[in-house]
């Protein structure tokens, strides 16, 4: 539990540290890939001159949300939150940014972050968006945990009309890649109270995030949740005893159906006004 501690802190450290941190070394990961779980379909995006594999759900042509992983990948946890906000009517699209490798564990989940390029990922994320455009979809907004909340801020910052709004989970991005001061979208972000990742996601983080986007002007939310930690959304077994280990702290449900109904009030407003 103490190497997991200590590893999910060096999680926050990465992001902090640009767009793109190499770890140093090639190291051979475990074999376990990514596949789509029942209600998913598998699919490959071409559009605005990127192609990546993806994961969707949802009625085609609904309004759209492009949900991202955190550091394990696409995992069982990422899809059923996806197929959760397509039940309320929406069409959702997960973007695989590994590219079908999953991390097992923290070093794994370590170093497939550290080799993420963020700004590439946000060109994905901006062509997920024209693909479900190309759909049917006419508003499409971006929602993501950890890595993928500082991903959705990230692509906040780059909208041009293709993103209408976003909303991050405990994760905010490098102020000198991307800053949250220049968002003109709407913003609803969630954290956790107990949330210890320095920086990254803990309340002090929180805090400047509100102060950037008081800055930026735009409207926002920044919803903060009692008795959780960081990842305190999933909900599957096996991620929430690695969030106890990693973390230390409780899994809420009651946290979790209050985030979702907020997240799903919010995109209500911006995608189907």
């Amino acid at each position: 539990a103490l190497a997991a501690r200590r590893g999910a802190a060096a999680t926050a450290a990465r992001v902090r540290a640009g767009p793109r941190v190499g770890l140093g070394g090639v190291r051979r990961l475990a074999s376990a890939t990514s596949k789509a779980g029942e209600g998913m379909e598998a699919i490959t995006v071409s559009a605005a001159g990127k192609t990546f594999p993806a994961y969707v759900c949802g009625e085609k042509g609904a309004p759209a949300v492009v949900v991202l992983q955190e550091w394990w990948g696409v995992t069982e946890q990422v899809q059923k939150q996806a197929q959760r906000i397509a039940g309320a009517g929406y069409r959702c699209l997960v973007p695989d940014f590994y590219k079908g490798k999953l991390g097992l564990d923290v070093e794994e989940a370590s170093h497939l972050m550290g080799a993420l390029n963020f700004p590439e990922a946000v060109s994905e994320i901006k062509a997920a968006a024209t693909f479900l455009s190309d759909e049917g979809s006419r508003a499409c907004g971006v929602t993501g945990f950890c890595m993928g909340g500082a991903l959705s801020l990230a692509c906040a910052v780059k909208a041009e009309g293709d993103i209408v709004c976003a909303a991050p989970f405990y994760g905010v991005p490098n102020k000198a890649y991307f800053d949250c001061s220049t968002i003109k979208i709407p913003v609803q972000a969630h954290f956790g109270k107990l949330d210890a990742l320095a920086g990254f996601s803990d309340p002090e983080a929180a805090a400047a995030l509100r102060k950037a986007l008081q800055s930026a002007g735009c409207r926002h939310e920044i919803f903060m949740y009692d008795g959780v930690a960081h990842g305190f959304m999933n909900d599957l077994p096996d991620m929430i005893e690695k969030k106890k280990a990693m973390f230390g702290a409780e899994h809420s449900q009651e946290a979790v159906d209050l985030a979702f109904s907020r997240l799903l009030a919010f995109f209500a407003t911006h995608l189907r006004s």
